[in-house]
């Protein structure tokens, strides 16, 4: 193929010939011989430049097609026809592209449909003349011929119809030509029976009568209608049936206000009496502890029959933020998929149901995406439903809300097929769900259904958006609701006939003011070991002992595990030490590090049969390399990790590398520990403050999420601390915002000072029944100071002591000093007091300051009871660490005498954690050792002065 007359080329197929160029890229055999020896020549033209970058040859390509010179025609496209084939061509690569720019997607603007020139004959030079000629429709001539007439129909049905599909951005492209051959093949013969038809009809009913019933019965009430977006319902219970049909054997739903009761009534079954009940504001009868939440975040279990078995659906609860579930969905799925050992993904299904302004608004939709196809986070795909409004809270407009053409763009970064569809076409709405599932078990990505819809009331019942949307709700006040629409589409069709409206919905309050569910796809529960059984973890207590000891013989078995690597495996040089300090390590020629120390926790565990999960950024080497779960191969780059590979039938222990994110990977870790109570879970910060970026997790989960929903969960986080000098932001994890949420014992902040403490810590966490969120003050510096390090002894008995006391090394009696502190600051207290020759104070370490261990810190201090002399010591600024906490709580107060008096010893009120100049760092944490020790005659001030 010759270029010396590309201009008659190019005049209407650029935008396709740059598409194919696209292909030939990726792989030149996805497209013609022709193509390939075309694109290959073009490689080597005269104007081709050095180094020329893809773009630019595309850049050369739209030239070409601008430039006007004449000549023969190149010998491949001699012919008029054959000119015109490639025309035809260009012309169907348009719509693939760009028909859903003209599609028939808005019920409230359907008739002011976009006119894209690239639709168009005469762009790509053909004119109604040629309608009845034959032409191919795929590239490399496949198939049968059609004529124009014909393509022409198909392109535009399958295209600009109620599905506008965007499809193209698909890089794969075995995927692409699936989607074009689904949607070609199928969506221009849309065909339901009557049965199906008039089940389509009964959801709907169902879904507005419920909300026009409520609307009448609470006037003025929130309850956050679907209506103008019911077909919302019947995508559901489409979407459940379909899930049945490939053997799924759970659905887990993720879903905010809108439309949530519609879901739990008509959807999962939820009794109507009882969100009567709720709406009416009665006293639970049989109250559980707790504060309980409002009706639109609760959740729902419950088993719906398909044809094909049942399907174990949950509605998961959600707070007010939101897209705040995604992530929450996404780890309750991984976790149950490795309950049922579903390597495949598709026994477990995520569903996650949007708001458009929220899906293009709220950068946790961004981070679960981005989590998607990572080994440790991937679900297998998931189902994301946009019930799009067109219009966020009271007055958002789209111009407003985002700076995309569509509030799904962000979905194309993990290059989801996304299908937007007429809300007011129930059938569309149907046919898109049904391929987004056929897409998803398929390629086991994620897939996005968009319903075009309306809100017909305001944010909530109680205002008016007419007031802000003015033009918006008179088009909307006019409107038939999409359930009247189907039904006369119905009757028209002779499905139903004209009376039958009435009678059917009817049928449907009747049902709603009775006491049983009105969802008659609900199956009776029966056992399974798939389900957990949080009976055991309900009602226990943080002072319920369980031994966490090991055997020395189980020691120096982990220990060879950790420090033997495959024959032929090069480990790096510093780590080939670590590993060998291991080794010495587990057989009590070294004191024990909190590397190692944490491996045997994890392989303790391993043994008694709990899996362990840990992840975060750099997770598995250790942000500060004291960890290596891995070892990686100094000449393959292959990785190897020691305790996945402990013993035969072993549970599983996965460390992760997460991505770079807080608050998407913590909201999954939360659902994974939620949902696997019987495996340890960990999220590491990088640094502790770090989890700033995920504090709506912390807040609406796992502080609170056991009073609101009564929901357990054994989630634990390490978040680095400790002041060493870097900086305001490497410095505290803000350990006075987890103390402030402290509260009905319902997380538990640890910081322990030793590597056995964090061993007895961690296992103690897993063995004993007692599920609450663990928060762990872990250390940085510390890490290699010799004088943290634990004995073998350390392991073979005791457990996690709340309190531990490092005695004086004199007589009780001439002891004149108690220092009382947490962490790091007791080994510089410590250091300082032996280079002074300070042998008449005793430190006091609270190793576990909520649940507040009142009893044995009051027992410590008893024996000390003629000491009137009491300091808090903290690295931490006045107002920030644990002394408020100590005072406000009066937990420390408490526990001393009435003669002795307490004195702060620390750095000053400030607004920042930590200075930036290291310093002054040391200026500050010299003079606070110096303050707390008495080396400068500090005065001290009484109890009452400071409560």
């Amino acid at each position: 193929m010759s270029h010396e007359n590309d201009q008659q080329l190019f005049s209407g197929n650029a935008d396709y010939i740059e598409f194919l160029y696209e292909q030939y890229l990726s792989n030149p055999n996805s497209v013609s011989q022709t193509w390939q020896s075309y694109f290959k020549n073009l490689d080597t033209s005269e104007d081709k430049q050095l180094n020329e970058t893809h773009n630019a040859a595309i850049a050369r390509m739209h030239i070409k097609r601008e430039v006007n010179y004449s000549g023969n025609l190149l010998d491949n496209f001699s012919d008029v026809l054959q000119h015109k084939q490639m025309a035809v061509l260009g012309l169907v690569s348009a719509y693939r592209r760009l028909g859903h720019r003209q599609a028939d997607i808005d019920p409230l603007y359907g008739e002011q449909r976009l006119e894209i020139d690239l639709l168009k004959l005469e762009y790509h030079g053909l004119n109604s003349d040629d309608l009845d000629s034959e032409f191919y429709m795929r590239e490399k001539q496949q198939g049968h011929k059609q004529t124009l007439r014909d393509i022409l129909n198909l392109m535009s049905t399958t295209y600009c119809g109620s599905i506008g599909a965007e499809t193209e951005h698909v890089s794969d492209p075995e995927q692409k030509e699936w989607l074009r051959t689904y949607l070609e093949t199928h969506y221009h013969k849309l065909l339901y029976s009557a049965d199906q038809k008039k089940r389509i009809l009964n959801r709907l009913i169902a879904a507005n009568s419920m909300e026009r019933h409520l609307h009448r019965k609470y006037v003025g009430q929130k309850r956050f209608s679907l209506e103008g977006g019911t077909s919302l319902i019947p995508l559901l219970d489409t979407l459940i049936q379909r899930a049945g049909d490939y053997s799924t054997k759970e659905v887990i739903i993720g879903m905010a206000h809108r439309g949530r009761l519609n879901v739990l009534v008509n959807i999962m079954g939820k009794s109507p009496q009882d969100l009567f009940e709720e709406f009416e504001g009665a006293p639970d009868p049989h109250p559980k502890y707790g504060s309980g939440d409002v009706k639109y975040h609760k959740g729902f279990s419950t088993n719906l029959k398909t044809e094909s078995g049942n399907v174990h659906t949950v509605l998961a609860f959600n707070p007010s933020h939101l897209e705040i579930i995604n992530p929450v969905v996404e780890g309750s799925v991984r976790a149950r998929q490795d309950r049922r050992d579903d390597r495949e993904r598709k026994k477990v299904l995520p569903v996650l149901i949007h708001g458009d302004a929220a899906i293009a608004g709220q950068g946790v939709v961004m981070e679960t995406l981005n989590l998607s196809s990572t080994r440790g986070y991937t679900t297998g795909g998931t189902v994301h439903i946009v019930v799009n409004n067109q219009i966020g809270f009271t007055t958002s407009d789209p111009l407003d809300s985002r700076s995309t053409l569509y509030c799904t763009d962000v979905a194309k970064m993990v290059q989801a097929p996304i299908f937007h569809v007429n809300g007011d076409d129930p059938e569309a709405v149907v046919f898109a769900t049904e391929l987004a599932m056929q897409y998803r078990m398929k390629y086991s990505r994620d897939v996005v259904v968009d319903i075009i819809c309306y809100r017909r009331h305001g944010h909530s019942e109680a205002d008016e958006p007419s007031m802000t949307q003015p033009l918006m709700y008179q088009r909307i006040k006019h409107k038939e609701p999409v359930d009247k629409l189907y039904f006369s589409q119905l009757v028209n069709e002779g499905v139903v006939k004209i009376n039958d409206y009435a009678k059917l919905e009817k049928e449907y309050i009747d049902a709603l003011n009775c006491e049983q569910p009105v969802c008659s796809e609900i199956a009776p529960s029966k056992p399974s070991r798939h389900i957990v059984d949080y009976k055991p973890y309900v009602g226990t207590s943080w002072e319920y002992e369980v031994d966490t000891s090991i055997s020395k013989a189980v020691i120096e078995d982990i220990g060879h595990c950790v420090s033997t690597l495959p024959e032929g495996f090069t480990a790096h040089k510093n780590v080939q030490k670590i590993m060998s300090h291991r080794k010495h390590m587990s057989m009590g020629k070294r004191r024990v590090d909190w590397g190692f120390a944490e491996m045997l926790a994890y392989g303790s565990l391993l043994k008694d049969k709990f899996s362990v999960r840990i992840s975060g950024q750099d997770t598995i080497r250790g942000t500060f390399a004291h960890r290596h779960c891995a070892v990686y191969d100094q000449k393959t780059g292959e990785a190897y990790l020691p305790l996945r590979n402990y013993f035969e039938g072993q549970p599983q222990f996965l460390p992760i590398n997460s991505l770079l994110s807080e608050e998407a990977v913590l909201g999954y870790e939360l659902g994974y520990a939620t949902s696997e109570p019987e495996a340890l879970v960990i999220w590491e910060a990088q640094f502790g403050d770090f989890a700033n970026g995920a504090q709506v997790i912390v807040d609406q989960f796992l502080s609170s999420s056991e009073v609101k929903w009564q929901r357990l969960c054994g989630l634990v986080l390490f978040l680095p601390h400790g002041f060493d000098g870097q900086g305001p932001e490497h410095s505290s994890a803000r350990l006075e915002r987890y103390l402030q949420l402290c509260a009905e014992e319902n997380i538990q902040v640890c910081i322990p000072t030793t590597p056995a403490q964090l061993f007895h810590l961690l296992r103690r966490q897993i063995i004993r029944p007692y599920r609450k969120p663990l928060f762990v003050f872990t250390p940085k510096s510390m890490l290699r100071n010799p004088k943290s390090m634990s004995s073998l002894d350390d392991f073979t008995q005791g457990k996690y002591q709340e309190v531990i006391t490092h005695h004086a090394s004199v007589d009780k009696s001439k002891v004149r000093k108690l220092i009382v502190c947490t962490g790091k600051i007791y080994y510089e207290l410590l250091e300082a007091s032996e280079e002074n020759n300070i042998n008449d104070v005793t430190f006091i370490r609270i190793e576990q300051l909520y649940p507040f261990p009142e009893k044995a810190l009051t027992a410590e201090i008893a024996k000390y009871k003629d000491v009137s002399n009491v300091v808090w010591a903290q690295e931490e600024p006045r107002n920030q660490g644990a002394w408020f906490y100590m005072l406000s709580r009066r937990h420390l107060p408490k526990c001393l005498y009435p003669h002795q008096t307490l004195r702060y010893a620390g750095r000053d009120y400030s607004a920042s954690p930590a200075t930036g100049h290291h310093n002054i760092h040391v200026k500050q944490q010299k003079a606070l050792v110096s303050d707390a020790l008495d080396l400068n005659k500090s005065k001290t001030v009484t109890l009452k002065s400071v409560s």
